[in-house]
């Protein structure tokens, strides 16, 4: 075997393995709150009518955390470096979600859903430049493939958790524990890791201007570049943060026959991403473009939005079917993170591959205002569950139709060069 060889496998069974294992914890937490959110409310004393208002809330708390830490976090790997990040960030939610699991008020549980957002933002940002740096130009699409195949998983682990303690009325709790002892244990796992080489490269360099948030906003086009991968991120977080979270209202205002279990519904909606990011990578590859593969997968959410609305008197069980096409479509999260690591260079890449997805994260704050004020709009005249159902179906025109209007005139990224350097 040779040298370069032996590299590439030991590469491949650290950095990859490492970052696609703090992805999974990552997506363990951050969906957790939507498998837990009646229960955990109900525990500590939240009225039944209230469930939705304070669930949005507390989502848009920790998406507002996330939005801050991505700036924080992004920031300091391309000034500090990629492995900084991974380990910061990792220690700072698992510490907030073993603490998550001792609440009693929704201010107690509020200010530790922002500190974990805040933890939470630098994982997946950090992970994917470092592994986009380490890997040649043909690779890169399949090791952002498997850190977030592998990390979608935390989802299904987590759906897995909540069936497990769905009967035990301190679960919820437990189910928090776990997630702050994954993450402790994966920050062991970390130790030994190797800082990307672009990186070092760019460091010994000490006229290049690193990490400077604001360079995004001083050029027209990076600014141009940066908004496109935040808007085409809509479609996902519009499937998972308002009609996958919100099953129990939807299926109940469209007519489902039978009573939906969120743990299901979240865990075959990231086995279908799961699945669908492992697709998008090799499409991604055998069209030689990420623009055409994410066009095609936005295409087949809306045509899953079809069914999704149309589910009167279907049995839960089918439901369930279309929730997992829905997971399928969502799964071009890999292609999209990748997107946005090569659209920018080495002294800005980790600010903005960390600062894209919390930032798109964070946009499921502006799209519960859209949904909750079309609802709003809506329920004098047509009542509680129409109201509901034309809030989703217009929320969804406008998430998927800007990302639609957007992909047309993006760059195409495929086999490009990352070793080079922002001007300021």
């Amino acid at each position: 075997m040779n040298e370069k060889s032996f590299q590439l496998r030991e590469f491949l069974t650290g950095t990859i393995i490492v970052a696609a294992l703090g992805y999974f914890v990552d997506i363990y937490d951050l969906i957790l709150f939507s498998i837990v959110r009646k229960p955990s409310l109900l525990g500590i004393g939240v009225a039944e009518a209230n469930l939705q208002s304070t669930g949005l809330w507390l989502i848009n708390i920790q998406m507002i955390g996330m939005l801050i830490g991505g700036i924080i976090w992004g920031v300091f790997g391309d000034k500090k470096g990629r492995l900084s990040v991974l380990f910061g960030s990792i220690l700072l939610y698992s510490l907030a979600n073993i603490a998550n699991g001792f609440v009693h008020s929704v201010t107690q549980y509020a200010v530790l859903r922002f500190i974990a957002g805040v933890g939470l933002a630098g994982e997946l940002g950090a992970g994917i430049t470092l592994v986009a740096e380490s890997l040649p130009k043909e690779k890169r699409g399949f090791g952002a493939m498997i850190v977030a195949t592998i990390g979608l998983l935390g989802a299904v682990f987590a759906g897995l958790m909540g069936l497990i303690f769905q009967n035990n009325p301190d679960g919820w709790r437990i189910c928090y524990f776990i997630g702050g002892g994954l993450g402790l244990l994966l920050l062991f796992m970390r130790i030994g890791l190797l800082e990307s080489g672009m990186y070092q490269q760019m460091e010994a360099d000490e006229e290049v201007k690193r990490g400077d948030f604001l360079m995004v906003f001083k050029s027209k086009e990076r600014f141009v570049k940066f908004i496109k991968c935040v808007v085409i991120g809509f479609p996902i977080w519009y499937s998972i943060g308002i009609l996958v979270t919100l099953s129990p209202e939807f299926t109940k205002a469209i007519g489902v026959v039978g009573k939906v279990q969120m743990p299901i519904a979240i865990m075959l909606y990231y086995l279908g991403a799961s699945i669908g990011d492992v697709l998008c990578g090799f499409g991604s590859h055998f069209l030689k473009s990420r623009k055409k593969i994410i066009l095609i997968y936005i295409l087949t959410i809306a045509l899953v939005l079809v069914p999704f609305f149309l589910a009167k008197g279907m049995p839960v069980n089918w439901y369930y079917v279309v929730v997992f096409f829905l997971g399928m479509g969502g799964g071009y999260w890999a292609i999209l993170m990748t997107i946005a690591t090569e659209s920018f260079g080495t002294n800005l890449r980790a600010t903005v591959t960390t600062t894209v997805p919390n930032f798109i994260r964070g946009s499921l704050t502006l799209i519960t205002l859209l949904f909750t004020g079309l609802q709003t709009y809506f329920k004098p005249n047509l009542g509680g569950s129409n109201a509901l159902i034309w809030a989703g179906i217009l929320t969804g025109v406008v998430c998927l139709g800007i990302p639609l209007l957007s992909i047309r005139s993006m760059e195409e990224t495929y086999g490009k060069e990352l070793n080079y350097h922002e001007k300021d």
